[in-house]
């Protein structure tokens, strides 16, 4: 997502790490927590508080097991569904009304912190790098206030 955006500088605070950048003329950071995933919103309420970032300007890009691999589905708000790192999100922004963006990553062979922790092959790797190309496009419409119009596009 990073190459594709042509963020070109990488920042290490918040316990993350993160991009920040001009997307269509619109500042935009992207964070990539480096706590355990379980503790990702430690890293995003503490980026969010320092640059003062409104919720309304927030969204989340997550995997999801429930999702085959490399399907997309957004949402404008909604539960964590299960997944532990958007629970620790919701509790730390103590609000579940943002958008998100579930990639599918697919339901887990065997024991479920393997899975996870495994490498994709080949063919899954293609379908995330796909992914990953309509990320830009994806964020840009959300910017813009059309997420109804991303959903119907990518969902």
């Amino acid at each position: 997502i990073a190459k594709k955006c042509s963020f070109s500088r990488t920042f290490s605070s918040f316990k993350g790490e993160y991009y920040k950048e001009k997307m269509n003329g619109e500042e935009v950071i992207f964070l990539k927590p480096q706590t355990y995933m379980n503790l990702s919103g430690e890293s995003v309420s503490a980026l969010m508080r320092y640059f003062k970032i409104p919720l309304e300007n927030f969204v989340v890009i997550y995997d999801d097991l429930a999702l085959p691999v490399g399907q997309v589905r957004l949402r404008e708000a909604g539960s964590a569904g299960g997944h532990n790192g958007m629970k620790n999100i919701i509790y730390h922004l103590r609000t579940e009304d943002f958008p998100r963006v579930r990639v599918g990553i697919g339901e887990p062979v065997g024991d479920l912190a393997d899975y996870v922790l495994s490498n994709f092959s080949k063919t899954e790797i293609k379908l995330l790098i796909d992914v990953a190309k309509n990320v830009p496009d994806i964020i840009d419409m959300i910017i813009k206030g059309e997420i109804s119009k991303a959903m119907s596009k990518y969902n």
